[in-house]
This record gives structure tokens, C-alpha cells and sequence, in this order.
């Protein structure tokens, strides 16, 4: 079954509430822990399911976390649970970086330090698990695990967002060869997103239109300038994440609008909070001159997300017709592997990197690794016994 029973959006909104205020490590992570809460926890859908939507979300600009996020909520609640989605998973980090913009300095010290890094070791545990899951339901074969590897490759010699594409890119191109459809890709149900034509038209023209509109009137007022700042830098991104750090600072230090020091203190705070790193925007938003703080952090919340929201309700309606071809669909078998290899590499760098500096720090990696993969404990659990560990471990307490 590629997709469970309809829910209700209450149901959506407390899940993602939930994943909002523990999914730290970033939107690799953020990933892993969506795999868990809605693969193998809930069953909302398959794992090919699952890695399809990870596939288109990643052709386009925006945050792919974000818009996974979305589509999600769309697939269980319609157009409510969506909605519920995004504000559950968005607000907390977002509410937390406006505080931080009025001087609520709670991130400092030895031990605020400890956690954060304890997190991201959390951050390590999730992303290998996703990827352990993902390469057993995805790479069954020599054929896709050769993908696989050949992706990993691709994406080390090409870094940045581009060589991610690439590799999804080329994993398509061998599997549209030489990858075999299987029956149960070909009885796979379809994602029944419920947008119709004239929805994905309305949502294309409309972010077309802001494109086009908002340099015009960005001479009416801070606020005009704001939205266009961010929904330009949203709208221009590939790979999300750090990747938007240069257009934001473009937009916005090197524009004369904020101080340096302002904004690398609150990209430092970002990343010390769960949920989407674009809700650094927010935290943006409260410093924007000429303006109310929770005007200006609300408007650049929306503004920076607006662009890939946009455009994923507008390719929606195409994906089943496309994911029903036979051809389409040894393409994405090719391409679901490539996935899988670009998320091996995102472990290395930056998940393990960032965060496996000592002997210690990688026997609590493994830990909480085996927590999930062998106890299958619930992601949730394994933060809190990994924290706490850490804490003890580190000479913290």
C-alpha cells in the first residue's frame, strides 16, 4: 500500500508540533525524522513513495524539508493539512529566533554548549538510520546499490546543490536503461494530493506574478522591501538550507539593512534550534528597520517560504500522470537510489562532521543509532536518553 487512510489536520498539526520542537540537525535530518514519524511509525505512505516525494521536492527551489513537510499534510488532510504542517513544523524555531532577536541570549554557556552538541549527535543517529532503511527497501539489488555508489561520487567530486542534481540526474539515466520495473511498482497506488489543474495554474501564475510585482512596489515602504528581499532569496535557492546564507546576507548586510555581527549571532542561533533553518528569516524580519517586530518576522517567514510552496502545488497534479509511465517509472527507480546515495554522503558532511570530533562522541552516535535501529525506540526517546547521556558522559551535570 503506497498510502494510508485520510486523517484530519488536528492529527497533522500535533505531529509535526511534535517533530518541530525535537527535529534538530538540519533538513538532512529533517528527513530522517519525517522517514521514521511517517514511514515506519504511522504507514501514512511507502518507502518508494516517501523517496519520490524527497525527489521532486529537490528539483525545486526552497527548502526540501519544508516543502516534504507540506506535501505530507496535503497527502493526509488536503489543503487544512498543509497548512497545519507547515505552521506546526515552522513556528517553534521561528518564535524561538524572534526571542533571541530581543536579546533572549538562552544559548550561552558550558553547558547550553553540551546539548547542542549532544543534538547533533541526535542529528547523526536519525540520518544513518534513514539511510540504513532507505538503502534496505531501495537498493535491493547490484544494479541500484551501483547507483547508489555512483551517486555518492558524483555528489563528493560536485559539491554544492548542482552536483546533488547530477547525480539524481545520471541515477535517473541508468535506471531509464537498465533498471527492471517490478510488480509492485506497477500496481503502486497514486498519491492522491487532490490539486487540480486550475489550483496549480493559480499557484504558477501567482508566483510568477510576485516575481514580477514585488521589485515594483519595493519602493512603497519597508515592508514592501522586505517581502521582496526574502521571497526573491526563497525563490532563487537550490538545496535549501545553508544555501539560502548568501542571498540572505545579500539582501540584508551587504544591502546596509542589518549589522554583520547581528547576523552571523542569529545564523549561530539557528542553528542551534530544530525545525527549518529558513526561519533564520524570521529572526531577520524582527531586526528589519521601519518596522514592528512580529510584522517584520511574520512577513519574512512567509515571504521566504512562499516561492517553493508555491511551486510544489503547481507540479502536483503532474506527478501521477508522470510516475505512471513505465519508463517513468524504471527512471525512478534509478533516481530513488541515487537518493539514497546522496543521503550517505549527507552524513559524512556536514551530519557527521559537524558533530564526531572524539571517541565518545562517536560511541553515543552508535548508541543512539542501535536505539533506533535494533530497540526501535521512538526518535523522540532516543534525543532524550542522548542528551541526558551526553550530559552525564561529558562531565556536563
Amino acid at each position: 500500500m503506497a498510502i494510508a487512510a485520510r486523517g484530519r489536520a488536528g492529527e497533522v498539526f500535533r505531529v509535526f508540533l511534535w517533530l518541530g520542537l525535537t527535529s534538530f540537525g538540519g533538513p538532512v535530518a529533517h528527513l530522517g525524522y519525517f522517514r521514521h514519524a511517517f514511514v515506519e511509525r504511522r504507514q501514512w505512505l511507502s518507502e518508494s513513495a516517501y523517496a519520490e516525494l524527497v525527489v521532486l521536492c529537490q528539483f525545486l527551489p526552497g527548502p526540501a524539508s519544508s516543502q516534504v513537510g507540506f506535501a505530507l499534510g496535503l497527502l493526509r488532510a488536503g489543503p487544512v493539512g498543509a497548512a497545519a504542517a507547515w505552521f506546526a513544523f515552522t513556528l517553534p524555531s521561528a518564535i524561538v529566533l524572534v526571542l533571541f532577536a530581543l536579546g533572549a541570549a538562552v544559548l550561552e554557556g558550558p553547558f547550553a554548549e553540551r546539548v547542542i552538541d549532544s543534538l547533533k549527535l541526535v542529528a547523526v543517529a536519525i540520518v544513518a538510520h534513514a539511510v540504513w532503511g532507505m538503502a534496505k527497501s531501495l537498493c535491493p539489488d547490484r544494479l541500484r546499490a551501483g547507483i547508489a555508489l555512483v551517486a555518492v561520487f558524483v555528489a563528493a567530486l560536485m559539491s554544492g546543490p548542482w552536483g546533488q542534481v547530477v547525480a539524481i540526474a545520471l541515477g535517473g539515466v541508468i535506471g531509464l536503461g537498465w533498471c527492471r520495473e517490478d510488480s509492485a511498482s506497477a500496481q503502486r497506488e497514486p498519491l492522491a494530493f487532490g490539486v487540480s489543474r486550475r489550483a496549480s495554474g493559480l499557484a504558477l501564475g501567482i508566483f510568477a506574478a510576485l516575481l514580477v510585482v514585488l521589485p515594483l512596489l519595493a519602493s512603497f515602504g519597508a515592508g514592501f522591501t522586505l517581502i521582496d528581499a526574502f521571497y526573491r532569496a526563497g525563490a532563487l535557492v537550490f538545496g535549501g538550507g545553508h544555501v539560502v546564507l548568501p542571498l540572505l546576507s545579500a539582501e540584508t548586510v551587504q544591502a546596509g539593512v542589518i549589522d554583520d555581527n547581528a547576523f552571523m549571532a542569529g545564523y549561530g542561533a539557528a542553528q542551534a534550534v530544530p525545525g527549518p533553518l529558513f526561519t533564520f528569516a524570521a529572526y531577520l524580519g524582527a531586526l528589519w528597520p521601519g518596522l514592528h517586530m512580529g510584522v517584520g518576522a511574520g512577513l519574512a517567514l512567509v515571504a521566504i517560504f512562499a516561492p517553493g510552496l508555491l511551486l510544489l502545488v503547481g507540479v502536483l497534479p503532474f506527478w501521477n500522470r508522470l510516475r505512471r509511465w513505465a519508463r517513468a517509472r524504471a527512471f525512478l527507480g534509478g533516481v530513488n537510489a541515487a537518493v539514497v546515495g546522496i543521503l550517505a554522503l549527507a552524513l559524512f558532511d556536514p551530519v557527521w562532521r559537524s558533530a564526531v570530533f572524539t571517541p565518545l562522541d562517536f560511541a553515543l552516535a552508535l548508541s543512539g543509532f542501535l536505539l533506533l535501529c535494533v530497540w526501535a525506540l521512538p526518535a523522540w526517546a532516543v534525543v532524550i536518553l542522548m542528551v541526558l547521556g551526553s550530559l552525564v558522559l561529558g562531565g556536563a551535570f
